[in-house]
């Protein structure tokens, strides 16, 4: 086993490769419940329970998939499941046209498998571009100032998930967002709800900062551990789980899941439908999937290779190439199993913070996600205030790279600092590298800097202000 991962030469040890992996899977285990409910974006009752059901399936098989590609192929600590924000991108994309235009089972069902024959095809594109090398061409092809901007921006992302997820930020309809109302929790009797977990969340992240400081191994899971405890003995958050919906998850996925790909009437739909705009949508739609897992995963790369330092003497991650093709066939894999982009998980940074260096760690999350195929509410009884603070304090180790940016140069700093603040922004790593690289090109334009070399990140921007004006997202 060590030689097959590099664990000593990795500077790790298998207790905390596991460790590691058990901080990823309870960081990332909200999407066993996430992505069901973002594709049918909580809509109750048949034909949605059906695509609940046969995407809770498909979203572990994927994460499997990919995981177990990332651990045994590339090597690498790092963890794929459904592309969040991605989901609702595929609920609004094909599954609400239907809705909206044909009100009936058959209808809404026909929307959701069509809209697998999209990903699907994307990802044999994102499969061909990886095996080729174009995918780590491209993500050599960023200029220093974005290498350098996109963890930090993918760190703000990540403390910004953790600070949502928790409710220590709120929405606000005059500021758009504030800190966690305590009083008005209290007032309104949310104390338990809304008070409790922001400010068990924010305790979380102090435990971690200390036994950090104390160089304690494992400070991450276990704050995790002492908050999901904390939780669960204070009166009013018994924990309690349900095992009966599982055989009929199954029996959906086989009907209405794996099938969707092999349908003739699914791939007429997804190009001709009328629903889905016809074939010129199609194409911006498979376009657009391309591109955010592509700089979705580009970004996360970089960033979680940056803190676990494994990155290569030009900057760029090691085994990136591996690492683009597992992240590929896993997309091609999530699509027959019937459940949107499958992509590289900024989570992972959370497992790399606790030791994380090899594939060791990413085959413990596959474990994890296998047995949740059967017990996936215990990993549910992990409550999001408990794996919190490990996102945040991710934000906090990955902005350190942000220093390295030279900041008296223009044509450096502005780039870089669109790519930094729209990531958490826009709630997208691909819109932050994409604005990035659109003001690079600029700059560097207008200032006679352009040079040959800057030809790829051309080519980058201009794909991303094609999807800016075609695409809404």
């Amino acid at each position: 086993m060590d030689k097959f991962f590099k664990i000593s030469e990795r500077g790790s040890n298998v207790r905390t490769e596991i460790i590691a992996g058990l901080t990823t899977f309870f960081a990332m285990a909200y999407i066993v419940v996430t992505n069901p409910n973002q594709i049918v974006s909580f809509n109750t009752g048949a034909p949605f329970d059906k695509i609940w059901n046969a995407v809770y399936v498909a979203s572990i098989l994927g994460a499997v998939v990919g995981t177990l590609l990332m651990s045994l192929y590339a090597k690498m600590p790092f963890a794929q499941a459904c592309g969040m924000g991605l989901n609702s991108f595929f609920f609004v994309s094909f599954v609400l046209p239907h809705i909206m235009s044909e009100d009936s089972g058959d209808g809404i069902i026909k929307g959701y498998q069509s809209g697998l024959v999209i990903i699907l095809v994307s990802g044999l594109i994102f499969l061909l571009l990886s095996v080729s090398g174009l995918r780590s061409k491209i993500a050599k092809a960023l200029p220093d100032c974005l290498k350098k901007a996109i963890p930090a921006g993918i760190g703000l992302f990540i403390a910004l998930l953790g600070f949502k997820n928790a409710g220590i930020i709120q929405d606000n309809e005059f500021t758009f967002v504030q800190f966690v109302d305590i009083h008005g929790g209290i007032k309104n009797h949310e104390f338990l709800s809304v008070v409790l977990p922001a400010l068990l969340a924010l305790l979380g992240l102090v435990i971690i900062a200390i036994l950090e400081k104390f160089r304690v191994k494992g400070s991450v899971i276990i704050s995790i551990a002492a908050i999901t405890v904390i939780y669960y003995i204070i009166p009013g958050n018994a924990p309690s789980f349900d095992l009966s919906q599982i055989g009929q998850s199954f029996k959906d996925f086989g009907e209405i899941g794996i099938t969707g790909v092999f349908q003739a009437s699914s791939w007429k739909e997804a190009f001709t439908g009328e629903a889905i705009g016809g074939i010129f949508s199609a194409i911006m739609l498979i376009v657009t999937f391309c591109l955010v897992d592509m700089f979705d995963t580009i970004g996360t790369l970089y960033g979680a290779a940056s803190q676990a330092d494994m990155l290569d003497e030009n900057g760029d991650p090691i085994n990136v190439d591996k690492c683009m093709t597992s992240d590929s066939v896993a997309t091609v894999a999530g699509s027959i199993f019937g459940t949107s982009t499958v992509t590289t998980y900024v989570e992972s940074s959370s497992g790399v913070a606790a030791g994380g260096r090899t594939g060791l760690t990413s085959l413990v999350v596959a474990i994890c996600f296998a047995v949740c195929l059967f017990l996936s509410p215990l990993a549910s009884l992990v409550p999001a205030c408990a794996t919190a603070p490990a996102l945040i304090y991710v934000g906090v180790l990955m902005l350190k790279g942000f220093s390295k940016v030279d900041m008296h140069d223009p044509a450096s700093a502005v780039p870089a600092f669109l790519a930094l603040i729209m990531m958490p922004l826009t709630y997208s790593i691909s819109n932050g590298i994409g604005i990035g690289a659109i003001a690079y090109v600029l700059i560097t334009l207008c200032t006679g800097n352009y040079k040959k070399k800057d030809i790829p990140v051309t080519v980058i921007a201009a794909l991303f202000v094609l999807r800016f004006v075609m695409v809404t997202m």
